[in-house]
């Protein structure tokens, strides 16, 4: 049997997905390059695994998908035993997984994203483990050690490695030298770099000595075997474009049951945007946030854990449509001039390390100590975390874009929160449809309220006590 490491000297270049997964094997761990997103994923070596029918899989990766293209269609087949990513549910996206993961049949371990990144990082860079600032105060928190260093709390996190990584690049050549274009890069490099066995899929393969050095991002002595895609990128993004864009809209009316109207979606996102002036960076989360892009400050800069930094809107054409240039919730954006990519890995050493002046996310539930739930609400069959933890601890101002209730008309404001915590105390603002509200020492603070509403009418939807600005106003554009 051909070893890796015969390989790794002789031949990287595969003819197919089928010949270069040859010997991925039941109960096999593997790492599955890209976000999740359908034009980003290792889609043609997925494909092979599942036709395969490998099963008792351990998947590490960032978020199953939604789609055939991603890791999802393997536990469409039940092929995974443990799944060890930033998402095993999303909130309003059911999947297979998901719904494996409530029923017990798939274990899973939540990781945050820019610890996924560490941890594998740490593999690949030979450390045993590190101490990292993310998790404190939540369920991350369990069964960890915690050491004090300078005052703050970190916990213990350890490297993670797997037997085999699956890469999405843009190009190779035939020493296994990869090249990424824009947020495609995302979690890849780092990814790369943790496994004993790396298999790259990728859309053109040249001779070595045709990529430009200084173009490289994951040098060939990561890569042991490489593989042409047999799908067409593009065509595939522009198949699920509207798809995504439907999943992710935000806009309209916010309905509630014997409840008169507040602010709309656009414009909780217009009031939020008027928080910023140009030269700050902001971090928009998923879901509503992602609206205030439309109506932030000129020269605002927007960052993106996906790796992308100084962004613009969303395509208005096909011709400006470009499959690899995506926020983090997956939506195609621009880039402009100034715009630069790099790794999740960097981008979230970012945040971490103070660099973002705010971070703007949805949320199920904020304390009035300003305690912040958005990983998991009881209509999830698995939590969610993403990136959130990792963006908040950086010192950088947290601000709420939510609507004010539930669908059920239950308050999101809470005294003490019911739900599992994204990270004690790092809300500075809340923005809802029916009041902008400041988190201070003493509580919660009420400044302004939806036209046709009263502080009064405001307190009797929220369960935590507000305090009342003496000079609130009606929120005005």
């Amino acid at each position: 049997m051909e070893s890796a490491a015969t390989v790794r000297t002789t031949k990287k270049v595969f003819a197919s997905a089928k010949d270069a997964i040859w010997d991925i094997e039941d109960g096999a761990s593997i790492i599955f390059g890209g976000p999740g997103t359908v034009q980003a994923s290792p889609t043609s070596l997925i494909w092979a695994l599942k036709a395969k029918d490998v099963k008792d899989l351990t998947a590490i990766m960032n978020f199953p998908g939604i789609a055939p293209t991603n890791p999802l269609t393997l536990a469409d087949s039940k092929q995974i035993k443990k799944l060890i990513a930033s998402f095993g549910g999303v909130a309003g996206m059911p999947t297979a997984i998901e719904a494996q993961i409530k029923a017990g049949d798939v274990e899973f371990e939540m990781v945050p994203q820019g610890v996924l990144c560490e941890r594998l990082r740490a593999a690949g860079a030979g450390m045993a483990a590190f101490y990292s600032p993310t998790g404190v105060g939540t369920m991350i928190e369990r069964h960890r050690e915690s050491r004090i260093f300078d005052g703050r709390k970190y916990l213990l996190e350890t490297a993670l490695s797997a037997d085999y990584a699956l890469i999405p690049a843009y190009k190779a050549d035939t020493l296994g030298n990869l090249v990424y274009h824009r947020t495609a890069r995302n979690f890849n490099p780092v990814f790369a770099t943790a496994a004993k066995v790396v298999i790259a899929e990728v859309e053109e393969i040249v001779e070595a000595g045709e990529l430009d050095p200084d173009s490289i991002i994951t040098p060939g002595i990561y890569v042991d075997r490489i593989i042409k895609t047999e799908i067409n990128r593009r065509d595939i993004a522009l198949q699920f474009k509207s798809q995504l864009a439907k999943r992710v809209t935000v806009g309209g009316t916010i309905d509630r049951p014997g409840m008169k109207p507040g602010l709309s979606r656009e414009l909780i996102a217009l009031r939020v945007a008027q928080e910023f002036t140009s030269g700050q960076w902001v971090n928009l989360g998923f879901g509503l946030p992602i609206m205030i892009s439309q109506f932030m400050p000129e020269e605002t800069m927007l960052h993106c854990e996906m790796g992308l930094l100084a962004y613009g809107p969303p395509p208005q054409s096909d011709e400006e449509f470009c499959p690899y240039t995506f926020d983090a919730a997956g939506m195609f954006v621009t880039s402009r001039p100034g715009t630069s990519c790099c790794s999740n890995l960097e981008a979230f050493a970012m945040a971490r390390s103070g660099k973002l002046d705010a971070v703007v996310l949805g949320a199920f539930q904020v304390s009035e100590k300003g305690d912040l739930a958005n990983v998991w609400s009881p209509k999830m069959g698995a939590p969610g975390v993403g990136g959130a933890m990792d963006l908040v601890v950086g010192d950088t101002r947290v601000i709420i874009a939510m609507e004010h209730v539930t669908e059920e008309g239950e308050p999101k404001i809470v005294k003490e929160c019911s739900y599992h915590l994204t990270a004690p105390g790092c809300v500075s603002m809340i923005v809802t449809d029916l009041a902008v509200i400041e988190v201070t020492w003493d509580g919660l603070l009420l400044k302004e309220v939806a036209p046709g509403w009263t502080p009064e009418e405001v307190q009797a939807v929220t369960a935590a006590p507000l305090a009342v600005d003496p000079n609130w106003k009606e929120i005005g554009f």
